[in-house]
Protein backbone atom coordinates (compact mmCIF):
# COMPACT_ATOMS: atom_id res chain seq x y z
CA UNK A 1 0.00 0.00 0.00
CA UNK A 2 1.39 3.44 -0.92
CA UNK A 3 -0.90 5.61 1.23
CA UNK A 4 -1.14 5.28 5.00
CA UNK A 5 -3.35 7.28 7.33
CA UNK A 6 -4.61 7.13 10.90
CA UNK A 7 -6.89 9.29 12.99
CA UNK A 8 -5.76 11.13 16.09
CA UNK A 9 -9.21 10.31 17.44
CA UNK A 10 -8.06 6.66 17.70
CA UNK A 11 -4.34 7.04 18.51
CA UNK A 12 -1.90 4.16 18.91
CA UNK A 13 -0.90 5.65 22.25
CA UNK A 14 -2.24 8.36 24.56
CA UNK A 15 -0.25 9.93 27.39
CA UNK A 16 -1.93 12.25 29.90
CA UNK A 17 0.44 13.97 32.30
CA UNK A 18 -0.87 17.02 34.18
CA UNK A 19 -2.72 19.46 31.86
CA UNK A 20 -1.39 17.56 28.81
CA UNK A 21 -2.74 15.07 26.28
CA UNK A 22 -0.30 13.45 23.85
CA UNK A 23 -2.00 11.45 21.07
CA UNK A 24 0.49 9.40 19.05
CA UNK A 25 -0.09 7.77 15.67
CA UNK A 26 2.48 5.44 14.15
CA UNK A 27 2.81 5.31 10.38
CA UNK A 28 5.39 3.48 8.27
CA UNK A 29 8.61 5.46 8.69
CA UNK A 30 7.06 8.21 10.84
CA UNK A 31 5.51 8.76 14.22
CA UNK A 32 3.39 11.90 14.67
CA UNK A 33 1.93 13.40 17.84
CA UNK A 34 -0.91 15.80 18.51
CA UNK A 35 -0.21 17.49 21.83
CA UNK A 36 -2.86 19.47 23.68
CA UNK A 37 -1.65 21.77 26.45
CA UNK A 38 -4.37 23.12 28.75
CA UNK A 39 -4.36 26.67 30.16
CA UNK A 40 -1.95 26.81 33.08
CA UNK A 41 0.36 24.20 31.51
CA UNK A 42 4.09 24.74 31.93
CA UNK A 43 6.78 22.17 31.07
CA UNK A 44 8.68 22.72 34.34
CA UNK A 45 5.51 22.11 36.38
CA UNK A 46 3.62 19.47 34.35
CA UNK A 47 6.22 17.41 32.44
CA UNK A 48 9.40 17.78 34.50
CA UNK A 49 7.92 15.68 37.35
CA UNK A 50 7.36 12.87 34.81
CA UNK A 51 10.70 12.94 32.96
CA UNK A 52 13.08 14.78 35.30
CA UNK A 53 15.88 17.13 34.31
CA UNK A 54 16.20 20.88 34.52
CA UNK A 55 14.71 21.65 31.08
CA UNK A 56 13.01 19.83 28.19
CA UNK A 57 15.59 17.75 26.32
CA UNK A 58 13.38 16.89 23.33
CA UNK A 59 13.92 18.42 19.88
CA UNK A 60 10.54 19.59 18.62
CA UNK A 61 9.61 20.01 14.96
CA UNK A 62 6.01 20.92 14.41
CA UNK A 63 3.29 23.50 13.98
CA UNK A 64 0.84 25.10 16.36
CA UNK A 65 -2.82 24.70 15.36
CA UNK A 66 -4.41 26.79 18.11
CA UNK A 67 -3.59 28.69 21.28
CA UNK A 68 -0.23 30.27 22.09
CA UNK A 69 3.00 29.05 23.66
CA UNK A 70 5.93 31.00 25.07
CA UNK A 71 9.29 29.21 24.86
CA UNK A 72 12.50 30.18 26.67
CA UNK A 73 15.69 28.33 25.79
CA UNK A 74 18.48 27.67 28.29
CA UNK A 75 20.68 30.06 26.26
CA UNK A 76 18.19 32.90 26.86
CA UNK A 77 16.50 32.86 23.44
CA UNK A 78 12.74 33.47 23.64
CA UNK A 79 9.91 32.96 21.17
CA UNK A 80 6.13 33.20 21.10
CA UNK A 81 4.58 30.43 19.01
CA UNK A 82 1.16 31.21 17.53
CA UNK A 83 -1.23 29.32 15.24
CA UNK A 84 0.09 28.63 11.76
CA UNK A 85 3.73 28.88 12.83
CA UNK A 86 6.08 26.01 11.98
CA UNK A 87 8.85 25.59 14.52
CA UNK A 88 12.04 23.82 15.47
CA UNK A 89 12.79 24.03 19.19
CA UNK A 90 16.13 22.55 20.17
CA UNK A 91 16.66 20.65 23.44
CA UNK A 92 17.14 22.74 26.57
CA UNK A 93 14.02 24.85 27.07
CA UNK A 94 10.96 25.57 29.18
CA UNK A 95 7.58 26.49 27.69
CA UNK A 96 4.11 27.46 28.86
CA UNK A 97 0.63 28.20 27.58
CA UNK A 98 -0.14 31.90 27.16
CA UNK A 99 -3.74 32.90 27.85
CA UNK A 100 -6.84 30.92 28.64
CA UNK A 101 -7.16 28.73 25.52
CA UNK A 102 -5.60 25.30 25.03
CA UNK A 103 -2.57 25.17 22.76
CA UNK A 104 -2.69 22.32 20.25
CA UNK A 105 0.38 21.32 18.25
CA UNK A 106 1.36 18.65 15.74
CA UNK A 107 4.85 17.21 16.23
CA UNK A 108 6.56 15.64 13.22
CA UNK A 109 9.89 14.65 14.79
CA UNK A 110 9.39 10.89 15.32
CA UNK A 111 11.68 10.74 18.37
CA UNK A 112 9.77 13.56 20.05
CA UNK A 113 6.42 11.95 19.25
CA UNK A 114 7.60 8.63 20.67
CA UNK A 115 9.27 10.01 23.82
CA UNK A 116 7.59 13.28 24.87
CA UNK A 117 6.15 13.16 28.40
CA UNK A 118 6.93 9.47 28.72
CA UNK A 119 8.55 7.93 31.78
Amino acid sequence: MSIHSKSFEEPDERRTPDKTTVDVVKLPGATVARITFQPGWRWSECIKPVVGGESCQIRHVGTLLSGELEVVHDDGAKARVTPGIAYVIEPGHDAWVVGDQPAVSLEFESQAAEAYAKR
